[in-house]
């Protein structure tokens, strides 16, 4: 049986999955690669390394299944910037999703397009991870490099050149660049004129399981990879990951708990936050879309709670905070360790724990951090039912959803059926899964999602705590405006 492959270009490292036309994993690999941070709030990486671990990684799955590969999708890390010449050769390293260096230029964006008509084009206000603040602060501060520009590429999207030759893009990666007109799921000519960006830069833009080409003969054959091996479009790592986890239609929720936390809906029509707290994207499923809030530290708090601690193991926490009561007697956490994202969009908010008295263990003080970051990942939920989109379910992901206890806590807190699936592979089954749309193995996306053998876990919500959560997520929200000034200046005095 022929096998379809998935790419997927992360911060840490390339992983490559081959799945068989059942959706079984039959094959994987992942490679490792460096950051770097040359200032504070840079972060930069090495496309070529990118490209050196795609290389090993696909070669090594590629000889696990013998070969007998037709299909191959891309995923990755969004926002990333890499500039080419006109040689297609590399200018400098990469700018990553985390990079922070461009406040200036988001300031200079919103000043010149208008907040409220950047949100109606691209669904997102001007944000430091973005793409096309990136563009303009190579023009900024570095017009040797900017001088030889001739075009932009994100991340998963270098893959592609250098397995197929071809500069294409998908819909879903396209709208983390803040150049992509949602409605029109092309590039917006008021915003790229805007802002002086030549078109002729970027990328074709696909939806997610178009084939875009096939790879090369000569990288075929240096990856032993047969002749003719179709390779779509591919998606973002979020909207790749829902694929992956068949939230592909209205009333399906993914939240994902990795270091970051992240609330995922699919939607059937563009709905935009004219507030810019929720992402508005464009889904790997044609014509959908989905919207995306997200809490800077999730399981980086427990993380960082455990490291305190000296115990760093998930497990030993979640047992630890099981046997406290819901609530804490009293106790919340503000997650905002570094920063918060959504709803708040401050980077100058703080952690803290209130209501603490000593009666106070060390129990009741893991489950207000544990608490905390479903309180905050429910502000998400909060939003996105305030638009019109009501989830019947919510299908958790990530390293922190393999908690029984911390999925029964988002179940009470949510008051919504939190389901972990047995497909939670990542971003590189669903791009494996769109590999099979491009290649012919299935007819749609919503046939391709048919074959994730899902075998759930279910926690329902328990009626009576999350009655109680009620009262005490409305004293959680209080909180962040009451103490807003307070955050700003520590903040302040703590950077001298």
């Amino acid at each position: 049986m022929s096998h379809l492959l998935g790419l997927d270009v992360g911060t840490s490292g390339v992983r490559c999955i081959a799945i068989d036309h059942q959706g079984a994993v039959r094959a994987e690999a992942s490679v490792e690669h460096p950051s770097s941070s040359p200032r504070p709030g840079w972060s930069e990486q090495r496309p070529e390394d990118w490209w050196e671990g795609a290389r090993r990684a696909i070669a090594g799955v590629a000889s696990n299944v013998g070969g007998d590969i037709v299909g191959l999708g891309l995923t990755g890390q969004m926002h990333g910037a890499v500039f080419l010449d006109q040689a297609d050769h590399v200018i400098r390293p990469a700018l990553l999703w985390n990079d922070q260096r461009t406040a200036a230029q988001c300031e200079a964006i919103t000043e010149r397009i208008g907040a409220h008509r950047l949100i109606e084009i691209a669904g997102n206000p001007a944000l430091t991870g973005f793409q096309a603040p990136k563009i303009l602060w190579l023009r900024d501060e570095e017009p040797k490099s900017y001088a030889r520009l001739h075009s932009v590429l994100l991340p998963k999207d270098y893959l592609r050149l250098r397995l197929t030759g071809d500069k294409a893009t998908d819909a879903s990666d396209a709208s983390g660049t803040l150049l992509l007109d949602l409605k029109e799921r092309g590039w917006s000519r008021e915003i790229v004129d805007a802002l002086e960006v030549p078109i002729e830069w970027l990328p074709r833009v696909h939806e997610a399981p178009a084939a875009t080409g096939q790879v090369r003969a000569d990288v075929a054959s240096d990856l032993g990879l047969p002749a003719g091996v179709v390779v779509a479009a591919g998606g973002g790592d979020n909207a790749a990951a829902a694929v992956g986890n068949g939230v592909v239609r209205d009333g399906l929720v993914s939240c994902s708990i990795g270091t970051s936390g992240v609330l995922f809906a699919h939607s059937d029509v563009l709905s935009l936050d004219r507030s810019g707290r929720l992402h508005a994207f464009c889904h790997a499923v044609p014509e959908r879309y989905h919207l995306m809030g997200v809490t800077l530290a999730a399981g980086a708090s427990l993380r960082w709670w455990g490291e305190v601690v000296g115990k760093p193991d998930y497990d030993e926490l979640s047992e630890l905070a099981s046997h406290a009561p819901p609530g804490a007697e009293g106790l919340v956490f503000l997650p905002y360790l570094t920063g918060e994202r959504t709803p708040h969009m401050d980077p100058h908010a703080r952690g803290a724990f209130v209501g603490l008295t000593s009666r106070h263990g060390l129990g009741h003080l893991t489950r207000a951090v544990m608490e905390g970051v479903a309180f905050s990942l429910r502000d998400s939920l909060e939003i996105t039912i305030g638009l019109g989109i009501k989830p019947n379910q919510i299908r958790a992901t990530g390293g922190g959803a393999r908690s029984a206890f911390w999925r029964q806590v988002l179940a009470d807190v949510m008051s919504c059926p939190i389901v972990r699936t047995q497909a939670d592979e990542g971003p590189a089954y669903g791009a494996a899964l769109l590999a099979g749309v491009a290649a012919g193995v299935y007819p749609d996306v919503a046939e391709a999602t048919a074959q994730i053998s899902l075998r759930p876990e279910v926690c329902e919500p328990n009626p009576s705590t999350a009655r109680r959560y009620q009262d005490y997520y409305a004293a959680y929200r209080d909180l962040y405006p009451a103490t807003r000034s307070t955050m700003h200046s520590l903040s302040d005095l703590a950077r001298g």
